[in-house]
């Protein structure tokens, strides 16, 4: 077969198009052999599981603020004078004014008292003055004066408007409380005067006048 030029370019194109196809079905490590380049082989992160039997950390939480069931004293009774320790003379003498007054059972803020600085919102029998302060015996509606026991620290004042739920109350008589007018933020009601004097007499006695 006689040897041409028209012969000799089909040769070459053949040839050409040959090597285009190796060069599209080479492989990346190829390519990049022929280009000069470093071949980048692919990366998947993955998050790691727990191995078996391992508990995944729970999310963070931020904890409740400590003991919302401790009762702090409101800001008007955190100066508290402390209990009375003075002789105390019992008058009645309640006066329908709005102001409270010896003989009258208002609303109050107790403070405990093994802590000061915490307590709660109690009835108070107010039994006289002592300055400027208020002198005042806590009530409860704990039964400690029944058949199984009795508590002489305590006295029965049988039920009241103070009592929303008409429960028995006692008077705690060897506690005086001395409260600021300003603290007492509601009346609850007049003690009947013969009870009044019932709690005097039961005070003297646990507490004589010096």
């Amino acid at each position: 077969m006689p040897f041409n030029a028209r012969s000799f370019a089909s040769i070459a194109r053949t040839a050409l198009r040959l090597l285009r196809q190796a060069s599209s079905s080479a492989g990346p490590a190829e390519n990049s052999r022929r280009t000069g380049g470093p071949a980048r082989p692919r990366t998947t992160v993955r998050t790691p599981s727990p191995s078996p039997g391992t508990r995944a950390a729970p999310p963070h939480t931020t904890r409740p603020s400590p003991s919302s069931s401790a009762r702090t004293a409101p800001a008007a009774a955190r100066g508290y004078a402390g209990d009375y320790s003075g002789p105390v003379n019992p008058v009645y003498a309640p006066q329908p004014d709005g102001d409270p007054d010896p003989g009258e059972v208002v609303w109050a803020w107790v403070p405990y008292e093994d802590d000061a600085s915490q307590g709660k919102d109690r009835p108070v029998l107010l039994i006289g003055r002592s300055g400027g302060a208020l002198l005042g015996l806590m009530m409860t509606s704990r039964d400690r004066n029944n058949r199984s026991g009795s508590d002489p620290r305590y006295l029965d004042v049988g039920t009241g408007p103070w009592d929303s739920k008409g429960r028995p109350s006692e008077v705690k008589l060897d506690r005086v409380l001395q409260l600021d007018p300003g603290s007492v933020r509601r009346e609850g009601a007049i003690m009947d005067k013969n009870v009044f004097q019932t709690v005097a007499r039961r005070l003297a006695v646990i507490r004589p006048a010096r």
